[in-house]
């Protein structure tokens, strides 16, 4: 077996999960550091404020990027680096980082795909109501704009936002990470479908700078919905599940809340039934501007569940198994995940899929004999990395891989207790030591998955 020419393969992060400098060059506060300044936020009380310290070693991050032969690398800007007071000024200090950091990963030969959103609001602009208000749309223009004046002749791989379900839901709704807030549904409502328009405003800058030479994209997260057996019914019931809203789980994460607008123009009839009402007013004229044509869906998956069709034909969810096999971080490990998220999304909407996160996170150290391994990672990217594979035999239009993450960092409110990273980080000394799956994943990348199997 092997993937598809020209398969895209890489691996991703995020600014505030390896960055660090969290004051330094003009850069003001986010609502990560405020948040994970906040006794009992985060795990051990810890926050990124060093992280990875990629700030100052990003040259030795992109060596070791290139000793994995990694064609892309998927990162995010933070946008308190560019714009501190989250609109007006420009910092150049903060540009001049990434700008750095986009010329060394082409020098090295390595493809830039930047997100301009992955969780790190201005705290700034927090305290006017955040995505609440409808005011940050323009605060995101001038963000937006202001990258893609100084990186764009260099960067042509672009997403507007990283997981909206996770800084709506669990920042806003559940209260566990950033900004740490439970809102009602009608402040909610307006969040959605704020981020929605600036999704849209977002896309027609990067549009007008660069016409059909951007590819550009959107990054959900949810579930895979997984068929017990490959029955036409079950298959159905498993899709019914992944798109439609169920009271069994939060709207929030129902995945068609923000796929539908941006790639069908409209919000899904079940969903407009319960959120209708908390919209705002004259939302209806918003949605040819939020659904602009992008050339992508990003998806990030982890893991799945279950489903069946009942004797009625309605989805019933298949009881956990006692012993199921879980990650470090007690998320199931579901080989078919990759096999059926990316395939409904395909075949929904129509557009190139590209994973742009799955990983796990395990119990790894640095072992006696200097080495990291890791074997139940490897396993676990062979077991989905077939899924995936069994995806694009199925017909799915699926064009690329990127896995979560690069290097061990910051995992949100888990901090350093959770390790992803195909390089682990030694967080006292921030030595980097390549794992094993890391030598691993190089030869999936150099022979294009064939030695999958």
């Amino acid at each position: 077996m092997a993937f598809p020419k020209n398969f895209i393969w890489g691996a991703a992060t995020a600014s505030y999960q390896i960055e660090g400098a969290w004051d330094e060059d003009g850069k003001t506060p986010s609502i990560w550091d405020v948040f994970s300044a906040q006794p009992g936020k985060t795990y051990n009380d810890e926050t990124g404020q060093v992280a990875c310290d990629h700030y100052h070693r990003w040259r030795e991050d992109i060596a070791l990027m290139k000793e994995l032969e990694l064609p892309a690398y998927r990162f995010s800007v933070a946008w308190p680096r560019v714009l501190p007071a989250g609109r007006g000024a420009v910092n150049e200090k903060g540009l001049d980082f990434y700008s750095r950091l986009v010329d060394g990963l082409l020098e090295a030969g390595i493809e830039p795909w930047l997100t301009l959103y992955h969780w790190d609001l201005p705290q700034c602009l927090q305290r006017e109501g955040g995505w609440m208000n409808p005011a940050i749309v323009g605060a995101f223009e001038e963000y937006t704009a202001a990258v893609v004046k100084r990186l764009g002749d260099r960067v042509s791989r672009w997403m507007t936002f990283n997981e909206p379900q996770c800084f709506v839901g669990l920042g806003t709704v559940d209260g566990r990470q950033a900004p740490g807030y439970h809102l009602p549904q009608c402040d909610v409502a307006h969040e959605v479908h704020n981020v929605l328009v600036a999704h849209g405003r977002a896309t027609d800058i990067l549009r007008a700078a660069g016409g059909d030479r951007y590819s550009i994209g959107f990054v959900p997260t949810t579930q895979s919905m997984i068929p017990m057996t490959d029955d036409p019914r079950d298959i159905e019931a498993a899709r019914r599940v992944f798109f439609n809203y169920t009271p069994i789980r939060p709207i929030h994460w129902t995945i068609s809340l923000f796929t539908d607008p941006v790639f069908k123009g409209e919000y899904p009839a079940d969903l407009l039934g319960v959120i209708g009402k908390d919209l705002p007013a004259g939302w209806e004229r918003d949605m040819a501007g939020i659904s602009r044509k992008i050339d992508f869906c990003g998806i990030n998956l982890y893991s799945g569940r279950n489903i069946r069709a009942g004797d009625d034909g309605m989805p019933v969810q298949v009881p956990q198994v006692p012993g199921i096999p879980q990650t470090a971080i007690k998320w199931n490990v579901e080989q078919e995940t990759l096999r059926w998220g990316p395939r409904f999304l395909s075949e929904r909407y129509g557009v190139p899929i590209i994973v742009t996160e799955n990983g796990m996170s395990s119990h790894d150290w640095v072992h006696l004999d200097g080495k990291v391994h890791d074997p139940a990672r490897i396993d676990f990217l062979h077991r989905y990395l077939l899924g995936l594979d069994r995806a694009i035999a199925d017909g799915a239009d699926i064009q690329g891989y990127f896995h979560w993450s690069l290097m061990d960092n910051f995992e949100w409110s888990e901090a350093y207790k959770e390790r992803f990273g195909l390089i682990h980080v030694d967080y006292a000394t921030q030595k980097r030591t390549i794992k094993d799956s890391g030598y691993w994943f190089r030869e999936v990348v150099r022979t294009n998955g064939a030695n999958l199997g």
